[in-house]
């Protein structure tokens, strides 16, 4: 392990800062892997999403790193996108200790589906970010004004209760909307029960471990989902189930049924998806990504539709279409410019999964396709 003295002197060299860009610059390397696409509006993309993953990984590992002083800040937005991230969500993440204790205080708003989750690992470590425990609003206590607190430890508490275990370090939340434009978010704040009053200044040491995680959180989180992608290549245009497992291995949510798969479409051709039947469930989407697994720019694209927006058939299930051009259908999502990418869809809370069966057609024949 080296000594103060000598992360001081590598912080003073700029050593620290050469290791921090050549591990960026090896993560340049997960884009030009062999399967993955090659046109220039995929490659740009991908190096993009380098960037996008940099700027996340600076907030999760260098400004909001201590646990001592913890803060949410948004590991999935907008423009921040990590694996599959949900456009119906508004996500918000935390680092923690394990072997200390925490409060979280907020506000329940209105939105249809908020939970709170800690995790252990991380993708700059082990690939892995895995639950350590959970809890939902279904089970949140609130009072009259929707105000609530939530006490994080190893050992059960009473009243609104989160497990950790010591190797806890993350909280993650998920916030989903049916409709953002009528749902109010919830509103929340951590800190560490009992901690200081002010933290201490930077040091050379925590410099050099924010650097060192966050370009490993860089090369680890693209080369993690790259093989993902590279994975769903065996079944073009299907939405078979993901590996349910591996889903929570990464940070997936408890209450979720995850489908995961890749999506190709000539010029003139359509991909049906079909929900035969929707069982009761709390929520369901599904979404167009791109082969780096990042949602489709929903900001300016109808890329996702979910449980309040897509419209059903008339024997009560569900069929959407994702094509190039706009078949005057409904459910129709658009590809934005791309003509392969990534598919996920979701149950949460569901009392079964149906899973969605597809087919692709051709533009031509999709209005004789939809009405057979």
């Amino acid at each position: 392990m080296q000594s103060d003295k000598g992360v001081e002197a590598d912080v003073i060299s700029g050593r620290v800062w050469d290791e921090f860009c050549d591990t960026l610059k090896r993560a340049g390397q997960q884009i030009l892997r062999p399967e993955a696409p090659t046109s220039a509006l995929d490659r740009a993309e991908g190096f993009r999403y380098l960037s996008r993953l940099l700027r996340i990984g600076l907030e999760m590992h260098l400004e909001f790193a201590d646990p001592d002083f913890p803060g949410f800040f948004l590991p999935s937005h907008e423009t921040g996108k990590i694996g599959a991230d949900n456009p119906d969500n508004h996500y918000l993440f935390a680092r923690i200790n394990g072997k200390h204790e925490y409060v979280i205080c907020g506000e329940r708003g209105s939105v249809s589906y908020l939970s709170i989750g800690t995790q252990k690992g991380g993708y700059e470590t082990n690939g892995r970010m895995e639950p350590t425990g959970a809890i939902d609003s279904a089970q949140l206590q609130t009072d009259a004004n929707g105000h609530f607190e939530i006490r994080l430890s190893q050992e059960k508490q009473p009243g609104n209760w989160l497990r950790i275990e010591p190797e806890s370090n993350a909280v993650i939340v998920r916030q989903t909307f049916m409709d953002r434009a009528k749902e109010k978010p919830a509103q929340m704040r951590i800190a560490r029960a009992g901690a200081e009053a002010k933290p201490a200044p930077l040091s050379a040491q925590r410099l050099q471990a924010g650097l060192g995680n966050a370009s490993r959180f860089v090369e680890g989180t693209a080369r993690l989902f790259a093989d993902w992608s590279q994975s769903y290549l065996k079944h073009p245009n299907e939405l078979p189930p993901a590996d349910q497992a591996l889903c929570q291995r990464v940070g997936g949510d408890p209450n979720i049924f995850y489908y995961h798969s890749y999506w190709e479409l000539k010029p003139d051709e359509a991909l049906l998806v079909h929900v035969k039947r929707i069982p009761d469930c709390r929520f369901w989407n599904l979404q167009v990504s791109n082969w780096w697994m990042e949602s489709l720019d929903y900001r300016y694209y109808r890329i996702s539709l979910n449980k309040h927006t897509a419209k059903a058939d008339a024997d009560g299930g569900v069929t959407i279409v994702i094509a190039h051009q706009d078949p005057g259908h409904a459910n129709w999502l658009e590809t934005a410019g791309h003509d392969r990418g990534t598919l996920c869809f979701r149950w949460v809370g569901a009392s079964e999964h149906i899973h969605p069966t597809t087919r692709v057609v051709k533009q031509s024949a999709l209005a004789r396709e939809l009405k057979a």
